[in-house]
């Protein structure tokens, strides 16, 4: 399915088309979309597709370092923990794989 939502920012779309996202957590749409923004600023990410409860973006300037993905990850973790914790399993596995990384997949359970 497609959407089309009149946004300026890809990461205004998601409190603006009402997507409820992580339902089963306390993060509220609005403060999602805080943190989509701040890494459209940073890192140049772009959402890419939106689901049920899951978040896809693409990003054009992911970390170059373990040390920086190591600070990328634990935003990740707080973001969205399933993502870690029920996908990969391992924190450190998580910032290895974001070195260089253009897409990011978020999701919760």
């Amino acid at each position: 399915m497609l959407g089309l939502v009149p946004a300026t920012r890809g990461a205004d779309t998601l409190t603006l088309c009402g997507w409820t996202g992580p339902y089963n957590h306390t993060n509220e749409t609005e403060e999602i979309s805080a943190v989509v923004r701040s890494w459209e600023e940073r890192f140049g990410a772009r959402v890419v597709t939106v689901g049920y409860s899951t978040l896809e973006l693409s990003v054009a300037a992911p970390p170059t370092t373990l040390e920086h993905a190591h600070q990328v990850a634990a935003e990740h973790e707080a973001f969205a923990p399933d993502t870690i914790w029920q996908g990969c399993g391992d924190f450190e596995d998580d910032a290895e794989a974001l070195v260089g990384s253009d897409d990011w997949s978020f999701w919760w359970d």
